[in-house]
């Protein structure tokens, strides 16, 4: 008898990769990895149990980023994948547009990162500084975050950075963007300056959608009868990223390094 389909019917997901163990899937922007108490609609609810138990999410992405989710099919699988992520083992690497570009073409930010209460009812991640006071952050639940950057292109108004996160920490790709003083294009809720023009003396164009891509996925996992290495990468950026390239230039760079699907 042949295995119940992965997906809810009508609610499949693309699929990047697949084997026996794993599966990658390309995740919408927009789409939760777990359901919350806001919504129900995730990539955990749209999978199928199977007869073996499972599949797993082995990770998460934040709602708003699109691209590599990985996907255990197997339970000695998941726990293998999870320990290459808790032991720092995992190589995690997303492709951001950002407004103007950082001051150095690339280096490596660590801060310690948590939870702050804001005005509106809701929340956004903070770094907290040695020596700041902030009434509304516990900082009891303060954790280390550590991102390295690396400029990919840039026309001076946009740049497209390759991020390598060595924590996961929520938001931090969003939050470290922000601390460099490049937000990500779209972001309403780090990204301030997005509300203004630039440098270059140009009104940004307004995106339907963050423009953060989990780029590509390394996973190096030692399984019960092999020992084998996952690389699993390379997604084509989603349709509110490709819309950004709203002029020549900006088109040019993004074609250069999203490859030549991406067309207007």
């Amino acid at each position: 008898m042949a295995p119940p389909p992965l997906f809810i019917a009508g609610k499949e997901l693309p699929i990047l990769w697949e084997d026996k163990y794993f599966l990658v899937i390309n995740k919408p922007a927009g789409l939760a990895a777990h359901p919350g108490p806001r919504t129900q609609d995730s990539v955990e609810t749209r999978l199928t149990p199977q007869k073996r138990g499972g599949p797993w999410l082995v990770h998460r992405l934040d709602t708003d980023t699109a691209g590599c989710l990985l996907i255990a099919r197997r339970k000695t699988a998941l726990i293998a994948a999870q320990k290459a992520f808790t032991n720092r083992l995992s190589i995690k690497r997303y492709w951001a547009v950002v407004i103007g570009q950082p001051s150095q073409p690339e280096g490596t930010l660590e801060t310690m990162v948590c939870r702050e209460s804001t005005p509106q009812g809701g929340w956004k991640m903070r770094s907290v500084h040695s020596g700041s006071k902030h009434h509304t952050i516990d900082t009891s639940k303060m954790q280390n975050a550590k991102t390295s950057w690396r400029t990919l292109a840039t026309n001076g108004q946009y740049s497209l950075l390759e991020l390598t996160l060595h924590t996961g920490r929520t938001h931090q790709a969003r939050l470290h963007c922000a601390e460099l003083g490049s937000p990500i294009l779209g972001d309403i809720l780090y990204g301030e300056r997005a509300q203004h023009n630039t440098g270059a003396g140009q009104a940004l164009t307004p995106t339907s959608g963050l423009c953060l891509l989990a780029r590509s996925l390394h996973v190096p996992v030692s399984l019960p009868t092999e020992a084998r290495t996952h690389s699993l990468h390379k997604n084509a950026p989603p349709i509110h990223i490709q819309a950004t390239a709203e002029n020549e230039r900006i088109n040019r760079l993004i074609q250069q390094y999203f490859g030549t699907a991406f067309k207007l």
